[in-house]
């Protein structure tokens, strides 16, 4: 059920997935921490769970380890806040 979702809004998702990256880019630039890590976040699972339907390995597993890095982040930012 999950897979079919992600076929029915794949261009939509990746549209969304763009412009998160952006964001991110621009939070980056501008120091807006910790909102770069809420923004990456989504956009990092976007792209990990079109590697996964596409068995894209590599970009697979940098995704999984920037989310968890991400998570990571936003866990010792809620528990230093």
């Amino acid at each position: 059920m999950f897979e079919r979702i992600l076929i029915d809004y794949e261009q939509k998702l990746k549209w969304a997935a763009l412009v998160l990256g952006i964001l991110s880019t621009v939070c980056i630039v501008q120091d807006w921490y910790p909102l770069t890590l809420f923004i990456s976040l989504p956009f990092c699972i976007i792209w990990g769970c079109y590697a996964w339907l596409h068995s894209e390995p590599q970009l697979k597993y940098i995704n999984i380890i920037f989310s968890a890095l991400y998570i990571y982040g936003i866990v010792r930012y809620m528990m230093t806040a």
